[in-house]
């Protein structure tokens, strides 16, 4: 009988140590029998395969085999925004247009225009940033690149100056310096005659190059009921998600209209200060306080179906707004039903004319104390 004990023991204890060495063998039966956990998947990394397991049954090792595991961690968005390199302000491909050339827009003052009269924008578009407003907007976009200038030459295609509020395409057939230096060009029209204009006076006919735009360019914009007539104006927005990738352009005569790239050109040389251009007047004066408040210019809240005052051939009419357009909306004119489109901070504008108006009595009086 007390042989018979530690024979007992004995085979208690290889049973036991057999149990142990299956599990051992069989990790992935363990596993199945285990809640799902990230930990779970990855071999422990402290068994070494170099060291040899001892088995009842003669076995002189297990080796063990790890298996590569790829574990990918989401980063949060300001670690993703810091690895990204930086990209150019404005970027998009010079081949993709913002609308094309059949979706022109009614922007004549004196004609009805619709909401679907505006351009729509390739969406294709790149932009700049990953920010919701699409290309950046901020004070260094009214910044005239420092940019050589491009030649103009004779045999070359422009659109140039025929009067204050009409531009036309022409070729140019002679270059003329005067006797101060100043340069002139010969333009012949296409539709016949011929004048004799300032670099300022023309503008390229070929497409605005991206590194070219900015806010408070010099610009000529194409009327839509006439597609070889053009209107002079300024660039007021660049393309952003906030405006639909369109840019805003104010005429020389306050109307104010949205239009894809191929729709306008630059002027070939610009005056230093681009408002002495613009006839004078209450949009000179708007234009100045436009480009002296970028990048955050007055803008008022309305909703479809609001009535206000607004200025029609110099007198102030009830108007009622049909559909707000980012920076625009167009209203209807009760006494005659016409439609236009007004800027949301136009001094059109019976409140925003007010404003004006005292802000002109106190400009006034404060010269006149300095005086």
């Amino acid at each position: 009988m007390e042989v018979d004990k530690p024979k007992t023991k004995t085979k208690k204890l290889s049973r036991s140590r057999r149990k142990q060495n299956k599990r051992k063998t069989n990790p992935d039966k363990e596993r199945e029998n285990k809640p799902d956990s990230p930990w779970d998947s990855v071999p422990s990394t402290h068994e070494t395969p170099s060291k040899a397991t001892k088995f009842e049954n003669g076995c002189d090792s297990l080796t063990l085999i790890k298996d590569a595991v790829v574990v990918l961690t989401k980063l949060p968005e300001y670690k993703i925004g810091a690895l990204r390199p930086p990209t150019p302000p404005q970027f998009y491909s010079e081949d993709e247009s913002f609308s094309s050339s059949d979706s022109d827009t009614q922007w004549e003052s004196e004609e009805d225009s619709s909401d679907s009269d505006f351009w729509v924008i390739n969406s294709k578009l790149k932009y700049s940033n990953s920010s919701n407003s699409g290309i950046s907007l901020c004070s260094r976009d009214k910044i005239r690149p420092d940019l050589p200038e491009e030649e103009i030459n004779v045999d070359m295609m422009v659109i140039a100056r025929r009067r204050p509020m009409r531009w036309q395409r022409g070729k140019i057939v002679e270059i003329i310096t005067k006797d101060d230096g100043r340069l002139k060009y010969k333009v012949s029209f296409e539709d016949k005659g011929t004048c004799l204009v300032s670099g300022h006076h023309i503008a390229f006919d070929s497409r605005p190059k991206v590194e070219q735009l900015y806010i408070g360019a010099r610009v000529v914009v194409r009327c839509q009921n006439n597609k070889y007539r053009f209107r002079p104006g300024i660039l007021a927005e660049l393309p952003s998600r906030k405006n639909q990738f369109r840019f805003l352009m104010f005429m020389d005569d306050h109307t104010p209209v949205y239009v894809g790239l191929p729709l306008f050109h630059m002027v070939c040389r610009p005056l230093e200060d681009v408002l002495d251009d613009v006839p004078d007047g209450a949009h000179k004066c708007f234009m100045r306080q436009y480009l002296k408040d970028w990048p955050y210019p007055h803008l008022n809240k309305y909703r479809a179906g609001q009535s206000f005052n607004v200025e029609l051939n110099g007198v102030m009419q009830m108007c009622e707004v049909v559909v707000i357009d980012c920076s625009l909306m167009q209203v209807v004119f009760q006494e005659n039903q016409r439609r236009e489109w007004i800027f949301r901070g136009s001094v059109r504008l019976e409140h925003i004319a007010r404003l004006w108006e005292e802000r002109n009595k106190l400009e006034s009086k404060d010269d006149s104390d300095s005086d």
